[in-house]
């Protein structure tokens, strides 16, 4: 973990608001970005950003340091939107153009290399549809840009399942999108096992 990250959490658990309100600027638009994305309006996102905070800061001195400080808040992250989704909100919904437009954040994206703009509204388009595994892992590894060991652990699952997801995910897209793995313009590639990748 990055020495200030550690600095600050040991002075944000010594009851440091400065340091605290640190943290949050540090990670409140990538918390937003991710959570955005996953339940589809931005009211939704601020209040799951908020409740991922509170549930951060309250929690805070159980924070270990054993894991990464930004592994640690996507899973409580990626938890507090799966309660959300069970108290209510519903399935997958699709959205209009105009809200995929508002909804393209400046992260780089899984296809960061796909200069046509509606290539990479399909491709989000098609992120969407995927069911809630596959989703997950590719708003954590490729938008939140986290490592697949850190992706893991946010979803509590085998850094093999990640692999295999990010795999399946990658086949789909290609035959939904009807294109070549060439023609996602090197769609990043996925480390597998021994060095080798997708």
């Amino acid at each position: 973990m990055d020495s200030r990250i550690k600095h600050l959490c040991r002075r944000a658990k010594s009851a440091d608001k400065n340091a605290a309100c640190e943290l949050l600027e540090i990670y409140h638009a990538d918390v937003f970005a991710y959570l955005r994305r996953l339940c589809g309006n931005r009211q939704d996102a601020e209040d799951l950003t908020q409740q991922t905070f509170l549930k951060v800061w309250s929690s805070l001195d159980g924070f270990s340091g054993r894991s990464e400080f930004s592994t640690w808040l996507h899973r409580i992250a990626h938890n507090t939107y799966i309660d959300w989704r069970r108290r209510g909100p519903g399935g997958v919904r699709n959205y209009p153009d105009p809200w995929w437009g508002e909804c393209i954040d400046t992260n780089p994206g899984p296809f960061a290399d796909v200069a046509d703009r509606q290539m990479a509204q399909r491709l989000y388009d098609a992120v969407d549809q995927l069911d809630d595994d596959k989703k997950h892992v590719v708003h954590l590894h490729y938008y939140q840009q986290l490592s697949i060991r850190q992706t893991a652990r946010v979803l509590n699952v085998a850094t093999s399942t990640v692999k295999y997801r990010l795999r399946e995910v990658l086949r789909i897209l290609r035959t939904r999108l009807g294109v070549e793995e060439n023609e996602l313009n090197g769609a990043p590639t996925i480390p597998i096992a021994n060095g080798e990748t997708t």
